[in-house]
C-alpha cells in the first residue's frame, strides 16, 4: 500500500504563509511572556531561575526574561488583622481580649521576605506580625495584675502599640501603623471584687475632701476670730449701721459697761 504525502517546504505551496503565522505566533508568545502589569498597591518580585534578582518592580508595565524570569506579587497596602488572644498577668489570672493590628509590607523588603521567610503574600502575617504581636502582648501583661489592667486599660493599650512597634522595627519587614486593644474579659467574681474596691476608694477620698473641706474652714474661722478685737468690731458695725438702731455697742475702751443710746442719731 502506498501513502503519498503533500510537499510543505517553505519553497512549496503554501509554504511563506505557514512560516508567517509560525514566525507570528512565536513573536506573540515572546512578547507576552517579556511583559507583565504590576497593579497599583502591589510590588513584583522578580527571580531568575528561581533566585530572586534585581529589587522588586513597581506598579505599572514592566519587562521580563521570557520563560527564564518569574514573577511573584505582594501586596503593600495597609493590612487589617484581628486577633483573639489569651494570656496571663502579673497575678496569674487570665485575660482575654482583641488586637486588631494594622500594617503594612515595605515595598523595598518584598524581595527579602520571598527569598528568606515567606513565599507568598498570605504568609507575611502568620510568619512576621504575629509572632511578635503575641510576644510583646504576653511581655507586657505579665508585668501588671489584673486590677490594674481592668483600671489603666488606655495607658496600657499604648504601651504595648510601643513595644509591638519596636518589635517588627528590628526586623524591618513591615511597617506597624496602628494597634488597639478591645473587647477585654475577665471572671465575673473578679470584675465584681474590681468595681467594688474602686467604689470603696471613691467614697475614701469623698470623705477625705469633707474632712480637709471642714478643717480649711475651721482654720478659717480661727484665723479670723484672732483677728477681730473691739475696734475691728466697732467698726464694721458702724459700716453697717443703718441709722435707726437705738442701742450700740459701747466704744471700745470706755469703763462703762452701759451701751450708749442714739437719740435723733446723736
Amino acid at each position: 500500500m502506498t501513502t503519498s504525502f503533500k510537499n510543505v517546504t517553505p519553497s512549496g505551496p503554501g509554504g511563506p504563509a505557514t512560516l508567517l503565522i509560525v514566525l507570528s505566533f512565536t513573536g506573540f508568545l515572546l512578547l507576552t511572556q517579556s511583559l507583565f502589569v504590576v497593579p497599583s498597591g502591589e510590588v513584583a518580585v522578580v527571580t531568575t531561575l528561581g533566585k530572586v534578582s534585581g529589587t522588586p518592580r513597581k506598579p505599572g508595565l514592566n519587562i521580563k526574561l521570557p520563560f527564564i524570569q518569574s514573577i511573584f506579587p505582594f501586596d503593600v497596602k495597609t493590612q487589617v488583622q484581628p486577633e483573639q488572644f489569651e494570656t496571663l498577668t502579673k497575678d496569674l489570672q487570665v485575660i482575654k481580649a482583641t488586637a486588631t493590628i494594622k500594617y503594612a509590607i515595605k515595598p523595598s523588603e518584598a524581595g527579602v521576605i520571598f527569598a528568606t521567610i515567606a513565599n507568598r503574600n498570605s504568609e507575611v502575617y502568620r510568619k512576621i506580625v504575629l509572632p511578635s504581636l503575641l510576644k510583646s502582648l504576653k511581655s507586657v501583661f505579665s508585668q501588671y495584675e489584673l486590677e490594674t489592667i481592668a483600671t489603666e486599660w488606655n495607658a496600657i493599650s499604648e504601651r504595648i502599640a510601643e513595644t509591638v512597634t519596636e518589635e517588627l522595627n528590628t526586623f524591618g519587614y513591615v511597617e506597624v501603623q496602628a494597634l488597639d486593644l478591645t473587647g477585654l474579659e475577665i471572671a465575673e467574681e473578679y470584675r465584681a471584687a474590681i468595681e467594688q474596691k474602686q467604689i470603696a476608694g471613691q467614697q475614701l477620698l469623698r470623705a477625705k475632701t469633707e474632712v480637709e473641706i471642714a478643717e480649711q474652714e475651721a482654720l478659717r474661722y480661727e484665723t479670723l476670730n484672732e483677728s477681730l478685737d473691739n475696734q475691728v468690731l466697732f467698726k464694721l458695725f458702724l459700716d453697717k449701721w443703718d441709722g435707726r438702731t437705738q442701742v450700740v455697742p459701747a466704744l471700745p475702751g470706755s469703763n462703762s459697761g452701759i451701751p450708749p443710746v442714739i437719740v435723733n442719731g446723736n
